[in-house]
């Protein structure tokens, strides 16, 4: 994927409060930096920040963190973060950086729940491993999820999300719900929360894939 460059947005994410620059100085000890004890959930791949957002506006019981690999598009959750709906938040933080290095991030166990939205579909075989649901990526998962802890994953993509099933099984997870029409799922679509892309694309008739799955033990 490529992204076009914003001039000065590496400059704005180490001057905003809530990006966080040394992030894996704080390996074990996010619980310090938010100054409480509650759940931490990661969103990989946040874009613009509004699913993020939105659900730290909903539960403030629990500590989010937005991954985001590209700073521009890290700068533009921060700019919907400094809006008056969101600004007063403080129970999230981003950070800028690959998600392969979670383990080096976050600790065994820190992590209690992971969403992953319309992640890039690496369409090509060759870049299958690319793809962040693949078993490459749930192995960096299952480094730092809580032993209840899940991932939850939505895609338009009907291929990428056929793909991922198998990689859940692949993995040995268990897969807790999974449906190939969210939006018309009366029980998984409970409390669902849109992002951009996916009232983009629901709105263009596309229906979303969405599926649960958790390690087993």
């Amino acid at each position: 994927m490529r992204l076009r460059n914003i001039p000065g947005a590496d400059d704005v994410i180490q001057k905003h409060p809530i990006a966080i620059k040394q992030e894996k100085e704080w390996k074990g000890k996010w619980n310090q930096l938010f100054g409480n004890h509650s759940p931490i959930h990661i969103e990989i791949g946040m874009g613009k920040g509004q699913f993020i957002l939105t659900l730290a506006k909903q539960n403030p019981e629990i500590n989010y963190i937005g991954i985001e690999r590209y700073s521009s598009v890290l700068l533009r959750a921060l700019e919907k973060f400094d809006t008056e709906e969101f600004c007063e938040l403080t129970n999230v933080r981003f950070i800028c950086m690959d998600a392969m290095e979670l383990p080096e991030v976050f600790d065994k166990e820190e992590v209690e729940k992971i969403y992953l939205n319309f992640s890039d579909p690496w369409p090509k075989a060759r870049h299958s491993r690319r793809r962040l649901t693949s078993t490459r990526f749930l192995e960096q998962y299952d480094k730092v999820l809580h032993r209840d802890g899940v991932v939850e994953f939505k895609t338009d993509n009907r291929l990428l999300f056929e793909f991922s099933l198998e990689q859940v099984e692949e993995a040995g997870w268990q897969l807790l719900g999974s449906t190939f029409d969210l939006h018309h799922d009366e029980v998984m679509n409970v409390g669902n929360i849109m992002t951009e892309y996916e009232e983009k694309f629901s709105s263009m008739g596309n229906p979303i894939h969405k599926l649960i799955a958790k390690r087993i033990f």
